[in-house]
């Protein structure tokens, strides 16, 4: 065995090879692609919308951008950045996960918003250098097995002045935590189990959240690849996060 078939990460709370953690994410969001947006509303009482509202509102996004959305799944941010980018501009949508991706794409197109999409790990973005007036990914970093090189090909892709936005489950305020942990481990894996028959993804879910990195940390990663200007927002007390930062 070579030194990166041993190489491992974690999927939650358990370790496994790395080779295998893209393959079991992939399971996760197979299995709830049909009702992902749905259980999205339900998990959060409607409030992510508020959030990649907030998210849209700090891009600095225009007429006329160039948008890179990472991990864009059914195509929320997709949808508002097009809006704002107009016919002049040009917004991709990319996701490593098929089902997902083609469930994005084809709610665009039933919006009226048709937008280039393509099926991509964010860890080798198939874009040119300074190719981007703006990249974002929303809940998506969390996933990615080597969060430093994805940030990494998302830096490489924007042009000199453009922004990166990261909107992530984040630490939430320690007073709240056992409250938020309650409902995190014993609500959410119930709500995923009577709406998608599935509640070890959710559980997945509620796990992964606790191994990304905090927000201080993900700010000193965005630094080391190279971003300044790093800054970062906490929504609902850093139950989630906004991180935005620019490249120069």
């Amino acid at each position: 065995m070579s030194d990166s078939d041993s190489l491992t990460t974690h999927f939650g709370f358990q370790q496994v090879n790395e080779d295998d953690k893209e393959k079991k994410v992939a399971e996760v969001f197979d299995s709830v692609a049909d009702r992902y947006d749905l259980m999205n509303d339900l998990m959060s009482a409607g409030l992510h919308r508020l959030w990649k509202r907030f998210t849209i509102a700090q891009s600095g996004v225009r007429e006329g951008a160039r948008v890179l959305d990472i991990a864009g799944g059914t195509g929320d941010l997709s949808l508002a950045f097009s809006k704002r980018a107009g016919k002049r501009g040009m917004v991709v949508l990319t996701d490593i996960n098929n089902a997902m991706l083609t469930r994005g794409r084809d709610r665009l197109l039933d919006k009226g918003h048709p937008v280039p999409a393509a099926q991509c790990n964010a860890e080798c973005i198939p874009f040119k250098d300074d190719s981007f007036d703006c990249v974002s990914v929303s809940f998506g970093l969390r996933n990615m097995t080597h969060k430093d090189k994805a940030l990494a090909e998302m830096y490489r892709v924007l042009k000199p002045g453009g922004r990166l936005l990261v909107l992530e489950f984040s630490s939430i305020w320690k007073p709240l935590a056992p409250l938020y942990d309650l409902y995190s481990f014993k609500v959410i894996p119930k709500i995923g189990q009577l709406i998608t028959k599935d509640a070890p993804s959710y559980q997945y879910l509620a796990e992964s959240i606790r191994m990304h990195p905090d927000q201080e940390t993900l700010k000193g990663i965005m630094e080391s690849v190279g971003l300044e200007k790093v800054e970062y927002f906490n929504l609902c007390f850093g139950v989630v996060a906004l991180h935005r930062g620019y490249k120069f």
